[in-house]
């Protein structure tokens, strides 16, 4: 059985006159009789989760949604769940489910960039290709992933690079778990595996920042995030460089024994200790500061929250 809950996103979406664009309407039966092929991928159970615009999911139903994941998995009666989400915030969403779920049963996240009434709508191909990945006996074990324009990816790696595209989820710092084609599932030896924490939260409830650089930047949003936050995600130039006032406010949170990420603003590569003038990356992670690593700044934003409130060090039970 494979197990279908629809959270909402652009998928479940159709033009409103009167809203003047696109809302939330589909519910999971209608999605369902748009994608007959379904019919060919096997049983299937639908569960309306809910019917959310990506941005309206915040920490607290993410985290329930984490929870109600747990439970389909726990039944002993799934041998894979798919997730419709939608496609603004879906990065965030893998990453936490990569990292705070059981990998054995998969979980497919999946969307779409258009809407049902468009002639080239996605939906009808994501759902059931992501069906066909939940529920092939390779994906056991491999946890999180991610499936739209017939890419499988890692919960831990996709990102969405396009605003508008259908091919906008790719793998900048990794690479492709596998492909769907032709009705057929083959993975390749690309991809993060699955990395689950040490132990789970029992809720997200670290507040953490995220302050990207500006040219000539004085630190002031650095320092007036710093009473009310938990911890800071700092995106810098290149390896890491930032202005030096802006690199003196991150400073000042590590004075305040409050974890600093560093991460880069650039589309690939990561953050090096290699330029130690005032503001060099060099010079922050020397004065304590954690290098994001393979992660862009939404996964590095979405790593502190989980291993911050989980009590754990950032990166716990992964390569950093």
């Amino acid at each position: 059985m494979i197990h279908l809950l629809f959270t909402g996103g652009t998928i479940s979406m159709r033009q409103s006159a009167e809203a003047g664009g696109a809302v939330p309407a589909l519910d999971g039966a209608a999605l369902v009789r748009l994608a007959p092929g379904l019919a060919s991928v096997g049983p299937v159970t639908v569960e309306d989760w809910g019917r959310f615009p990506a941005p309206h999911l915040g920490l607290d139903r993410l985290w329930a949604l984490r929870n109600r994941l747990t439970e389909v998995a726990a039944s002993g009666s799934v041998r894979g769940i798919v997730v419709t989400h939608g496609t603004d915030t879906l990065e965030e969403t893998a990453y936490l489910l990569a990292r705070t779920l059981d990998p054995a049963i998969p979980v497919v996240l999946t969307g779409a960039m258009r809407t049902s009434e468009e002639e080239e709508w996605d939906g009808r191909r994501n759902l059931v290709d992501s069906a066909r990945v939940a529920g092939a006996s390779e994906s056991r074990g491999r946890g999180t992933m991610v499936v739209l324009h017939g890419t499988v990816l890692s919960g831990l790696e996709a990102l969405k690079t396009d605003a508008g595209e259908v091919d906008t989820f790719r793998a900048p710092r990794g690479a492709p778990l596998g492909v769907v084609a032709g009705g057929s599932v083959r993975f390749t030896a690309g991809g993060r595996p699955a990395a689950p924490l040490p132990r789970w939260p029992g809720t997200l409830s670290a507040r953490i920042a995220m302050v990207p650089a500006v040219v000539g930047d004085t630190g002031a949003m650095v320092d007036a995030a710093r009473d009310g936050h938990d911890g800071l995600v700092v995106v810098g130039f290149g390896r890491g460089n930032l202005p030096p006032a802006m690199a003196g406010a991150a400073e000042r949170w590590l004075a305040a024994g409050k974890p600093v990420v560093l991460a880069t603003r650039c589309f690939k590569g990561e953050v090096l200790p290699i330029y130690a003038y005032e503001g060099g990356g060099a010079r922050l992670l020397q004065a304590g500061a954690i290098a994001a690593g393979p992660r862009a700044p939404s996964q590095a934003w979405m790593e502190l929250v989980v291993t911050h409130s989980a009590g754990l060090p950032f990166g716990a039970g992964m390569e950093a």
